[in-house]
């Protein structure tokens, strides 16, 4: 069966300014809809509470016009789809997969958590007891999810047919208590809503999809094929990242660089000096 037209997103967090790895992975994205014929959306992922800055996304255009990316369509805001969000958790408490929480970070270090893909596996404290819903977030019971969706494969353009192993990640927060939602849980709906064939993001995010083809099932969501792509690291190896003041592209934007060269060079893989592609994640098939 052929392949449908891709329909590709970019969908960054107005939460700091954009830097080069945002722009390798937006013409990634904007290149394989492009190339086959298809559609490149652009959605804002605006529901991090007071992190999402109005502001910046006005800066967020601005660099994709620079970069000479244009999408197609309005452009969506998660703000917007709240009452998804607020539907898909109710659908999912309704049968009994979503229990209240208020354990903190703290709690769950002193019960001695394993690392897992996301953070500290939680150890289910608060799974089958008579919890207050009230501020609390609401987690997976993951066995039970498990059990009800049963054996599940999800496809990479890269890495090939997986078999999913949601349960890598235990029982995940899918309502924050001080955001609607968790970037699993949106960004799920939201892939689904607009009609996403083809999910293409960074290698960081390649054990997410494990979580995610479990969502599409209990969900009853159409099923995309996922591209993830190796991310910009630095000389030790580290992703580029907001939190540690990655140079900016609307600082390059307003020293006069041209931004479709930029875009070109990255398409080429000539990165500035001291930047490299990561060698991605590799898992069994």
């Amino acid at each position: 069966m052929p392949l449908p037209r891709p329909r590709t997103r970019f969908a960054p967090s107005p939460n700091g300014l954009l830097h080069l790895g945002h722009a390798f992975a937006a013409v990634v994205a904007h290149d394989l809809a492009r190339t086959g014929g298809g559609e490149f959306l652009l959605r804002i992922e605006d529901i991090d509470g007071t992190r999402s800055r109005p502001e910046l996304v006005a800066e967020i255009l601005a660099d994709l016009a620079w970069l000479e990316l244009g999408w197609d369509g309005a452009v969506v805001r998660q703000s917007d789809r709240l009452a998804s969000y607020a539907a898909a958790a109710e659908r999912l408490r309704a049968i009994g997969l979503l229990y209240p929480c208020h354990c903190t970070r703290a709690d769950i270090v002193a019960a001695g958590a394993a690392q897992g893909p996301d953070g500290l596996i939680y150890p289910g404290t608060c799974r089958g007891r008579d919890v207050d819903p009230m501020g609390a977030a609401w987690r997976l019971d993951m066995a039970r999810a498990v059990a009800l969706a049963g054996a599940l494969m999800w496809d990479d353009a890269i890495a090939g047919p997986q078999i999913a192993t949601p349960e890598i990640f235990g029982d995940v927060v899918l309502v924050r208590k001080e955001a609607p939602a968790s970037y699993h849980l949106a960004a799920t709906l939201d892939d689904a809503a607009d009609g996403i064939t083809l999910v293409t993001r960074g290698t960081d995010l390649f054990a997410a999809s494990h979580l995610h083809r479990l969502l599409q099932a209990l969900l009853d969501l159409p099923v995309p094929r996922w591209h993830h792509h190796p991310l910009l690291v630095e000389p030790d190896g580290r992703k580029l990242a907001k939190r540690r003041g990655s140079p900016a592209l609307a600082d390059r934007r307003r020293a006069g660089q041209d931004g479709l060269a930029l875009a070109d060079a990255l398409r080429a893989h000539r990165f500035p000096t001291g930047l490299s592609l990561g060698s991605g994640v590799v898992w069994a098939k």
